[in-house]
């Protein structure tokens, strides 16, 4: 194939198939724990990342990292003791990293608007062999953390009270989901931007969950949901010379609509095969009292 020829193209379809596989693994923690915003909050605090990465002309990915893990620790305690005033304080936090990242992009005798818009929507034919590495390098511990301690985070996304009664360590292991879903997003940003990534970790879990009603069976799902539009998107990027961080998104909200046309469907038919004599739970009602069952009492 034409596409495979070119070196930019192969590492953008490697890219592609990794923030696929990735962003809805973290994805489906967030939209269980009902967070399914916090990817695009954590996008806005790693934009300052990215501009202090310029001006410091350090690499902005791995800058952007350590922003957006920071970023992320300080959303997860403002969670825990904000109280009221919690909404507003995440507020100015998500204001503040865009407003900060363009102050810095600005004093950057690097940085420029172009450079700066391939950030905020995904620039994948841009992605540079160092990029890979470090993709790779992050990618490999979100699926470390995503698949590994699967148990555990569902249990503390399930019922929090519940996985504290249990033992589990409910504060680190909310801690770790944030901090893993804040290198997800600077793995992403190259693919489909800081602005987009939200999409991506949210839109294949809510399109696999209406069609599966399990937790390992919505993962999958997801996950392949999220491969197939970032290898499509990617594609279709390069034949048709379209963006391909907007192309992938309309791609998993096209699958979402299609999936909720399946759900009704779907359910009707499970509803049918629960009621075939056989398949569901019977009750035997015994029949009545016999002459054994009487009691004697002696006069």
């Amino acid at each position: 194939m034409e596409i495979l020829s070119y070196p930019f193209m192969q590492r953008a379809l490697i890219a592609a198939l990794i923030v696929g596989v990735t962003a809805p693994a973290i994805g489906i923690y967030l939209v269980q724990r009902r967070q399914a915003l916090m990817g695009d909050g954590i996008g806005h605090v790693a934009l300052t990342g990215v501009g202090l990465g310029f001006l410091l002309n350090q690499s902005p990915v791995w800058v952007a990292t350590a922003v957006a893990v920071t970023g992320s620790v300080v959303m997860e305690l403002i969670r825990w003791y904000g109280k009221t005033r919690g909404d507003l304080a995440l507020a100015m936090l998500f204001y503040g990293g865009m407003a900060g990242g363009v102050m810095l992009m600005s004093l950057s005798d690097a940085g420029s608007n172009a450079n700066f818009g391939t950030y905020l929507f995904g620039s994948i034919t841009t992605v540079s062999p160092q990029d890979m590495t470090t993709i790779c390098v992050l990618a490999a511990l979100v699926l470390a953390i995503t698949v590994g301690l699967r148990r555990q985070l569902f249990a503390v996304c399930q019922d929090e009270e519940f996985a504290r009664v249990t033992g589990l360590p409910v504060r680190v292991l909310n801690l770790l989901i944030a901090v893993t879903a804040a290198v997800t997003v600077t793995v992403a940003m190259r693919v489909v931007g800081l602005l987009l990534v939200s999409a991506l970790m949210v839109i294949p879990v809510a399109a696999a969950q209406q069609i599966s009603r399990s937790f390992a069976v919505t993962f999958t799902v997801a996950v392949a949901i999220g491969v197939a539009v970032t290898l499509t998107g990617t594609t279709a990027s390069y034949y048709v010379d379209v963006p391909s961080g907007a192309t992938i998104v309309l791609l998993a909200i096209g699958l979402f609509v299609v999936f909720t046309s399946l759900a009704g469907p779907l359910a009707k038919r499970r509803a049918r095969a629960a009621a075939q004599p056989g398949t569901g739970c019977t009750l035997e009602v015994p029949g009545g009292r016999t002459v054994a069952d009487d009691v004697n009492v002696a006069g």
